[in-house]
């Protein structure tokens, strides 16, 4: 059983930066490959990046650029720096993990999920 807690959330003005944490709760992490995803109001759950077992990423176009997903697999924990915040990322974000060395942005592809950390960007 994998157990993912999510932190770094807040509120900031567009342009600002905030970066996530993700700490997992597993004695094998380095064979999980991790992902954060999104979910705002009224929307369906979209991928945001992905990070695989050997540290290549995968990133959502929307976010291209701007955010860096990277994992220190010593301290069991996924982080996610964004940068050049827009108030179109508004929106609850997840950490996931799958018994896999290497995943898409699909959220189906994923087996354990953290409660999530709300991110605001205001205008």
């Amino acid at each position: 059983q994998v157990q993912l807690v999510e932190s770094g959330g807040g509120s900031v003005q567009a342009g600002g930066s905030l970066t996530l944490s993700c700490a997992a709760s597993v004695n094998t992490y380095s064979s999980y490959s991790m992902g954060w995803f999104r979910q705002a109001p009224g929307k369906e759950r979209e991928g945001v990046a992905a990070i695989g077992t050997d540290g290549a990423t995968l990133y959502a176009d929307s976010v291209k650029g701007r955010f860096t997903v990277s994992r220190d697999n010593a301290k069991n924990t996924l982080y996610l720096q964004m940068n050049g915040l827009k108030p179109e990322d508004t929106a609850m974000y997840y950490c996931a993990a799958a018994r896999r060395a290497w995943v898409l942005l699909i959220h189906s592809w994923f087996s354990y999920w953290g409660q999530g950390t709300q991110v605001t960007v205001s205008s």
